[in-house]
């Protein structure tokens, strides 16, 4: 394995230019969930370019692609890079800032697509060298609820020919430039979203006797709603219950009928989502009744959490261990943001990975979602490079 890991390595510091200017065009040209036309478009013409055979107008705008090595049905190893981006208006002065005014790739899914496009090359170059077939998957919507993920299974994405592992890869600004995280078992949460809307008997805001405040109800709701968190969860139980926005049609002496809070829920455990899920409903209820008010309570489902295969993932620490050197892989904890990539971890054993971007001399720290995100291009050499690695060391374990 060690002249393949060689050939991956080398074609990997060959392609660094190509996948450079990929991310830098994806990224002057974001588009957001389920939009992706124009970047589907880029991905289907580099897939040509290459040679690969692909199907493209998956869950409207994903792409599947087949590298088919020697005895191809022998096992299935897919990749999986999502597509689309943020409803941000970016804050930069480089020469590949958005030109879509207020969208922006704020998550790096331009990295992603443009580390699995160099992982493609570089396994169609040496597709004489792996024995099975790798499956590239270019998905839309990981933004947006109900998640491109789940749309693309319903579509058939995992079957003919159904994938033994998935691997999925993620920008990571808390790791040095081309450092891999990653962690066995429970890594990332369950996400729900949160409709509350409160109602009450709207006037006078000078003349509180003869109204029922929303806007009081609804304070006391948020705050109650924290007693979930702090007295009601298991202390080995990561929750969240976060409010993001709090609206109505008041003004500063107007008291409106009614107040809209839009919040979240994050844990790990399915029956303990439920159970939060009950308690919200309960207790906002009650509470608002109490004041004299009411609610209506709206709880969409979200994705569920993400939880890597242990043995899969024991394995691709090694792998990278092997590519990379001990020091440039690290475990991670676990985290209360979320991704739909857990819907595939479902059905067939994944690991879903961190790329570290961060350079902390030339400024690049920013957070995912912040409008001036950036990522180390450096780090795409290891981008494109671990994955073909993954892919051709899982189709080669005996």
């Amino acid at each position: 394995m060690n002249s393949l890991k060689d050939s991956i390595k080398s074609l990997a510091s060959e392609y660094l230019q190509e996948v450079t200017d990929i991310r830098r065009h994806l990224h002057r040209h974001p588009e957001l969930s389920f939009k992706e036309f124009e970047t589907a478009k880029f991905i289907a013409e580099k897939l040509t370019e290459y040679g690969i055979p692909f199907q493209d107008k998956v869950a409207r705008t994903g792409i599947v692609a087949l590298i088919k090595g020697k005895d191809p049905e022998n096992k299935v190893v897919a990749l999986r890079a999502d597509m689309d981006a943020l409803p941000i208006k970016e804050k930069s002065d480089t020469d590949y800032c958005s030109v879509n005014e207020g969208v922006m790739h704020a998550c790096g899914h331009d990295a992603h697509i443009a580390s699995l496009l160099g992982a493609a090359k570089i396994l169609n170059d040496i597709r004489d060298q792996f024995s099975g077939t790798v499956k590239l998957i270019f998905q839309p919507s990981e933004e947006y609820y109900p998640g491109g993920a789940k749309v693309m299974i319903e579509e058939g994405v995992l079957e003919n020919p159904k994938p033994d592992a998935i691997f999925g890869q993620h920008v990571f600004p808390e790791l040095d430039a081309g450092k891999i995280g990653m962690r066995p078992g429970k890594y990332m949460a369950s996400t729900d979203e949160v409709y509350i809307t409160v109602k009450g008997k709207g006037g006078h805001a000078a003349i509180p006797d003869k109204i029922i405040d929303p806007v009081l109800i609804a304070s006391h709701i948020v705050v109650a709603l924290q007693q979930i968190v702090s007295r009601k969860s298991s202390p080995v139980m990561p929750t969240v219950v976060s409010f993001g926005k709090i609206s109505s049609e008041g003004k500063t002496n107007i008291i409106p009928d009614e107040v809209k809070l839009e919040g979240i829920i994050r844990t790990f455990s399915e029956s303990w989502r439920k159970e939060i899920k009950e308690q919200i409903i309960n207790i906002s209820c009650g509470l608002a009744e109490s004041m004299g008010g009411s609610c209506e309570i709206n709880i969409e489902q979200g994705y569920p959490a993400v939880v890597n295969d242990d043995d899969l993932t024991e394995r691709a620490w090694n792998y990278a261990t092997e590519y990379l050197g001990h020091d440039q892989v690290e475990k991670l904890e676990m985290r209360m943001t979320a991704e739909d990539f857990s819907y595939f971890a479902q059905k067939v054993p994944g690991c879903f990975y961190r790329l570290g971007t961060r350079n902390e001399i030339k400024g690049i720290t920013a957070n995912l979602h912040a409008a001036t995100f950036d990522i180390d291009e450096s780090s795409l050499e290891n981008g494109m490079g671990i994955m073909a690695w993954f892919a051709v060391c899982e189709l080669n374990m005996k």
